[in-house]
């Protein structure tokens, strides 16, 4: 096997990755991964903290995926989406199932951006309109459409881009951009900025209104009480499709097969990748209300992909949906959040100055790390690169130098595990987690 540095400069020769300055990165090689654990070549083994891009929902090489993947591949690798094909419409069948009732039509794509291109496209061919609203601390995908409705600073390099785009701000009681000090008082006026943003623009004008059940790179932001409720109350009042993107909460992140399922909340539209099969094969897709499918009834639907509903995904996808089932998956990701992760990280958060909240659910959290608990300062500046990022790459190199993989973002760690973690494997990552965050206590003003 070759060493760490021999596979980087492989890589670097010819890879071109995603969100970087190529001459500024050096990927670090993985050989391979077990459940929730990943190592390099050299044999540094690491606790996958981040479910990889939140989507390893199964834990790496899960057998039985494995072995589901070989079988279909043994009976038909691909077909072209105007067939019918047993396993396609398994797959289907399965997610629409575990839908809010009235969401029966999948369309299928390789992934979330796609899922969200064709979200939209629905909204604005169901209504007639073109604009499209979304919170500014969201991201949807890169693709043209998607990276329109992202709120983040990832959205700029793009510009200008689709027309009709539209941002408004979400709850985050932390962070309130409202003055509000209760969850209720920030449900309750983060949607009458909701309505006002409505009236300003048109309601006529708007075809969908886009959200994160629960936002996700952008800070793992759980919706107040209410609120979700109430933007279903606003799209049914002014005739805008409601899309919940649940590209990253969907199966089993959140503790139960959809997120909006918390809120017993049922939107237009559902767009959903990543834990759907685990990424183990990419799949995304689609899940639509009767009122739109039935659009498209007797006139095309005027959109497609050569590898909608590719067997080898959708036969992944069977093989998670019947593991979820039948080890009560949903159920693990809540009680693990219950007792362990959140329990354990409100420790972590009152042993240290620099964590300013604590935040999540099922297995899905975050520590917003500050300056200054008092004044909430950020341990590093909003969009921070260079310097400016050097206290948060600190941090996260300590966490690494543990033997602790974890998700972040700006002053954000994000501890989002593959739902198969072992309790001993969970309770390890905090306990390194924990011992790194001393470096983000070195920065805390005295």
């Amino acid at each position: 096997m070759p060493t760490n540095a021999e596979s980087t400069q492989a890589d670097r020769a010819h890879v071109f990755h995603s969100w970087s300055a190529q001459g500024a990165i050096s990927p670090m090689p993985v050989a391979g991964g077990k459940g929730a654990l990943f190592w390099d070549n050299e044999g540094h083994e690491y606790i996958d903290f981040s479910s990889q891009l939140v989507n390893l929902n199964l834990g790496h090489q899960h057998p039985r995926m494995i072995e589901a993947i070989r079988e279909q591949a043994g009976e038909l690798c691909t077909i072209a989406p105007g067939f019918a094909n047993d396993v396609r419409s398994e797959a289907a069948r399965l997610i629409a199932e575990r839908a809010p009732e009235g969401l029966e039509r999948v369309f299928f794509t390789n992934g979330g951006a796609e899922a969200v291109e064709n979200a939209l496209r629905m909204a604005k061919l169901h209504t007639g309109r073109h604009k499209v609203l979304s919170a500014y601390r969201s991201y949807h995908g890169s693709t043209a459409a998607a990276i329109a409705a992202t709120g983040e600073p990832r959205r700029w390099a793009s510009e200008p881009t689709v027309t009709g785009s539209v941002h408004f701000f979400g709850p985050y009681l932390y962070r309130s951009a409202f003055g509000a000090s209760t969850p209720a008082e920030e449900a309750e006026r983060a949607l009458e900025h909701l309505e006002a943003v409505i009236t300003l623009e048109g309601p006529g004008t708007i075809a969908g209104l886009i959200l994160e059940t629960v936002v996700g790179t952008n800070g793992v932001l759980v919706p107040p009480p209410g609120y979700l409720q109430g933007v279903r109350e606003l799209c049914d009042r002014f005739g805008i499709v409601m899309i919940s993107d649940e590209v990253m909460v969907g199966f089993g992140r959140l503790g139960e097969w959809f997120g909006v399922d918390h809120w017993n909340v049922t939107p237009d539209l559902i767009t959903f990748a990543k834990g759907v099969n685990s990424g183990y094969v990419p799949l995304g897709g689609v899940l639509i209300s009767d009122a739109i499918a039935a659009d498209f009834e007797q006139s095309a639907y005027p959109g497609g992909l050569t590898y909608s509903g590719h067997p080898l995904a959708c036969a992944a996808a069977v093989e998670s949906i019947s593991i979820f089932a039948e080890d009560d998956l949903c159920g693990r990701s809540r009680r693990l959040g219950d007792e362990l992760i959140g329990p354990g990280l409100a420790e972590i958060g009152a042993a240290h100055p620099s964590v300013g909240e604590v935040r999540g659910m099922g297995c899905f959290f975050a520590l917003e790390l500050v300056r200054d608990p008092g004044t909430r300062e950020p341990l590093v500046p909003f969009n921070a690169s260079g310097a400016d990022a050097a206290p948060m790459n600190e941090v996260l190199a300590a966490v690494r130098e543990r033997g602790v993989w974890p998700f972040a973002q700006y002053n954000r760690i994000h501890i989002a595990p593959p739902l198969v973690i072992g309790e001993d494997e969970l309770q390890r990552g905090l306990e390194g987690l924990d011992a790194a965050l001393s470096v983000a206590d070195s920065f805390v003003n005295s």
